[in-house]
């Protein structure tokens, strides 16, 4: 990274670079939590629910790209192995052990509100001194309240009471 673009950071970069690594591996681990429940998902409305979730990672993995992107423009390295990206994600990785569209729908909602949180933490670490990974985060914020809010239009389209 160029001494211009280090200063204009205005944060400790290594504590950033943690941050988004951090992010990057939940975005990764989101993209397959989605994907693989998009083939697994059975019950109801299922067409509608695994094209939402296919739909949700594919944007997951446009995060990851994101992330990356800055990681490297800041010096940094992005998480190169899968095990990096379990032992370092602040969201984690939650199985779709139970196929079912209402259980996947929850399980994506938790993951989704975990991730709203952690971007609203890097948001407010950069704020008003990084304003290119400001952007870029809240960005990324933006899609993760859309999922959240399509996700939850989904469990009361099938008659499931909010929480």
């Amino acid at each position: 990274m160029g001494t211009k673009a280090r200063e204009i950071a205005g944060v400790k970069v290594d504590e950033l670079l943690k941050m988004l690594n951090k992010a990057y591996a939940d975005e990764w681990l989101a993209y397959y939590q989605y994907w693989v429940g998009a083939k697994v998902a059975v019950g109801r409305m299922r067409g509608i629910i695994a094209g939402e979730l296919e739909e949700h990672a594919t944007e997951e993995l446009k995060h990851a790209g994101m992330l990356t992107e800055r990681i490297v423009t800041l010096g940094g390295s992005p998480l190169l192995t899968p095990q990096d990206l379990l032992k370092e994600s602040g969201c984690g990785y939650d199985a779709p052990s139970d196929p079912d569209t209402k259980k996947l729908v929850e399980q994506n909602i938790k993951g989704e509100q975990c991730a709203i949180v952690t971007y609203k933490k890097i948001l407010d670490y950069v704020a008003g001194k990084d304003p290119i990974t400001y952007h870029i985060i809240l960005d990324i914020l933006e899609d993760e309240i859309e999922h959240e809010e399509d996700l939850e239009a989904i469990l009361a389209d099938m008659g499931v009471p909010a929480k």
